[in-house]
């Protein structure tokens, strides 16, 4: 009798074919492991064989002097049928049987190429569809299983460092130079091509809406009081150098109390009357140069050319070269200090773990934009999938191919051999009863 490699009784499989294989030491010991749990399930299925052969001779010889032997032969002899006829159905899936070229035998080397396809179609159609992974991440859940990740102190922080790491790399291999131009045209361009006018126009606009220009007036006119009961003595001086010297000092003093009378009342009349005509000229100056900066030619022009005067300033010009110094030197510190109090990356990171956790809309939201761009790349890699899978299994060896699913299900198909044995004896009993009892 021979075996699954032409030997019957021999329980071994065939080495694998010299070749230069890149394995790791993980996947060479699974399949040392499995090669052994194989070869145990083979050595039981032929010695189960091999045991009702034996029976079979000697309830043979022994029939005629024991006719009740009958029955065991009857089970033996049914036992080898089954054993056999399974041994050829799984030793045909991988190799030919006693390496005899049968038709239709060694299935996995000679259609390697159409499994390959026809795996690469079975992943497509039920691995990738639309219906299977919207379900899969639905329940996955990724926003909230991210949120409560991120909650997670040292995940942040680790992420943070990370990042720091990152940006310390690309700011040591980043020119000054280059970055500060980037600076330049991205900021300082940028603002040469706003027009400054409108914008002041608008922003103005926005403080003055509901007469907030007029609480301005309010605490101008308070420092304006405060400021001349301070300098009280200041404006004597500046009246009695502006009257002519021959008039009396009585008259001087009497000049400066008019004068200051004069500004406190006028002050404290304004203060106190939201209807004041100077609160309405105000009032009238400050729209009109709204206006004026919004749609006067004139106005726009005096802007953009004080804007140009300060974008010219050495100041402006070092700017960029003073922000990139401050931001680099800020990267590199964090990165040298990683257990430096939690930064700015840190808290941002915990903060929308917690606001993400938070939110049920907005988890939803996150998940059903996550599955969407999922299926987006799918969509796009489906046919790759499925041909990438097509392409490698052709270019398997065929014999290797054979070699590791056998290694993989080869220890399972020999149930098969043992089932075929067992129930081939009990249909052999079953039989040769009915025939004994039908004579």
């Amino acid at each position: 009798m021979t075996g699954p490699e032409g030997q019957l009784p021999s329980a071994a499989v065939p080495p694998p074919p010299s070749a230069p294989v890149a394995a790791s030491s993980t996947w060479e010991g699974q399949e040392a492991q499995r090669l052994e749990r194989l070869q145990r399930m083979q050595r039981f299925a032929t010695g189960l064989l091999v045991a009702m052969s034996v029976i079979f001779a000697v309830t043979s010889v022994l029939q005629r002097r024991y006719p009740w032997l009958g029955f065991v032969r009857a089970i033996s002899e049914a036992a080898m049928v089954g054993g056999i006829a399974d041994w050829f159905a799984v030793t045909a899936l991988f190799r030919h049987p006693l390496g005899i070229p049968i038709p239709h035998t060694a299935i996995i080397p000679r259609r390697k190429d159409r499994i390959g396809r026809s795996l690469g179609g079975f992943v497509q159609a039920n691995f990738l569809s639309h219906a299977v992974l919207t379900a899969r991440l639905q329940a996955f859940r990724p926003s909230e299983r991210l949120a409560r990740w991120l909650l997670v102190p040292e995940n942040s922080r680790r992420i943070a460092r990370h990042v720091a790491s990152a940006l310390a790399g690309a700011a040591n291999v980043l020119k000054d130079e280059d970055v500060q131009s980037l600076i330049d045209r991205s900021l300082v361009e940028r603002m040469r091509r706003t027009r400054v006018a409108p914008l002041l126009g608008n922003a103005l606009a926005l403080v003055t809406a509901g007469d907030r220009h007029q609480r301005l007036l309010d605490e101008a006119i308070r420092l304006i009081a405060a400021s001349v009961d301070e300098h009280e003595d200041l404006i004597r001086d500046r009246i009695r150098a502006e009257i002519p010297w021959w008039i009396p000092d009585a008259v001087d003093g009497r000049i400066h109390a008019r004068v200051v009378a004069a500004i406190d009342h006028t002050l404290q009349e304004v203060d106190a009357d939201p209807l004041h005509p100077l609160r309405r000229r105000f009032d009238d100056a400050v729209h009109r140069f709204i206006e004026s900066l919004r749609h006067s030619p004139e106005a726009a022009e005096k802007a953009e050319a004080i804007k140009e005067e300060l974008l010219a300033h050495p100041v402006v010009q070092q700017f960029s070269a003073s922000l990139w110094a401050d931001i680099k030197a800020a990267i590199l510190r964090r990165a040298a200090d990683p257990d430096a109090a939690p930064g700015a990356l840190e808290e941002a990171l915990r903060t929308a773990g917690e606001t993400l956790l938070a939110d049920q809309a907005l988890q939803q939201k996150v998940d059903d934009a996550l599955t969407s761009a999922v299926l987006a790349i799918v969509d796009q890699y489906r046919e790759g999938v499925a041909q990438f899978i097509a392409t490698t299994v052709e270019q398997w060896d065929p014999d290797v191919t054979s070699r590791k699913i056998e290694l993989s299900i080869g220890r399972d198909l020999q149930f098969i051999r043992i089932n075929g044995t067992l129930v081939g004896g009990l249909v052999g009993l079953i039989l040769y009863s009915i025939g004994r009892l039908i004579h």
